[in-house]
């Protein structure tokens, strides 16, 4: 990694307008950083329920009717990932979405995009991510540190998706957030749950944020 970003401190928790915990659906791929995440969403104040990937129908997260879903990391590709792509393709555009590693990598399978092996493969290593300010994004400095671990990646996402975060790896450019054109649904293809990814409670809380706005 090059560069130092600025540190940003712990946000405050974020709610509904009316003071009530927000609801989060968290899709849990089979992984252990699931609940970092639901720790982390917890000190912001949010109520996490999670949810394995098979074991539930898609019917029930309409019927639950979360301020937010986030998809979880995984240790397998977006069509392994039980029903995490059909959920992004259902519900992005009815609740707002936030996909993480495989969940970012499950959102631009779900709008057309190609999920292929990374040229180089990061394991527990940070980077430095640049951005345009959007999404999770909000209000942090322009570069970010942040902790990958992942084989796979994004590439050649669809009109309907916008890079919004990027990283320079020796083998080249790599896409680390994306956005939907229209519709409140990122992906971040870093661990903002990691200890080492210092504004990750940032990033999650600009995300509940987005929540607040679309429960209001």
């Amino acid at each position: 990694m090059t560069g130092v970003a600025p540190a940003v401190g712990r946000p405050a928790s974020v709610t509904r307008h009316d003071g009530t915990p927000l609801r989060v659906l968290m899709i849990d791929n089979y992984d252990s950083f699931t609940f970092n995440l639901v720790q982390y969403l917890g000190e912001l104040g949010a109520e996490t329920t999670v949810w394995r990937n098979d074991a539930f129908a898609l019917d029930d997260v309409a019927a639950f009717a979360p301020d937010g879903i986030v998809v979880s990391p995984g240790p397998c590709t977006p069509n392994e990932a039980g029903l995490s792509v059909a959920l992004i393709e259902r519900y992005s555009g009815r609740h707002p979405i936030l996909g993480v590693c495989l969940g970012h990598q499950a959102i631009g399978q779900a709008f057309g995009g190609r999920v292929v092996p990374a040229r180089t493969i990061m394991h527990g290593k940070t980077s430095l991510v640049r951005h345009d300010g959007t999404g999770p994004f909000e209000g942090l400095p322009d570069e970010v540190v942040a902790t990958r671990y992942h084989s796979l990646v994004v590439v050649d996402p669809s009109a309907e998706l916008v890079e919004n975060a990027w990283t320079d790896d020796p083998s080249g450019r790599v896409i680390m957030g994306l956005r939907h054109a229209q519709h409140p649904t990122w992906g971040v293809q870093f661990h903002p749950e990691s200890i080492l990814t210092e504004t990750g409670h940032a990033m999650l809380a600009a995300f509940l944020r987005r929540c607040a706005r679309a429960a209001a």
